[in-house]
């Protein structure tokens, strides 16, 4: 049996659509801002996709042993 990792299903959906929305907001803010502030959304996709990564891993590992 595997664990269930330590975001819930909720949380990894809100996980996933804010992935998402800071994935497709970056390009967008790069073509219409002048400035590098569009990194910042890069920045936050790169940390939120770190978390879905490392609940993926904690998912995948099995229960220990009784």
């Amino acid at each position: 049996m595997r664990s269930e990792g330590f975001l819930s299903p909720r949380h990894r959906r809100l996980a996933w659509i804010g992935f998402l929305v800071a994935a497709f907001q970056a390009p967008l803010a790069a073509r219409l801002v002048d400035d590098a502030s569009w990194l910042f959304a890069v920045v936050v996709a790169m940390v939120v996709a770190t978390v879905i990564l490392a609940d993926d891993v904690a998912r995948r590992r099995p229960e220990p042993a009784e």
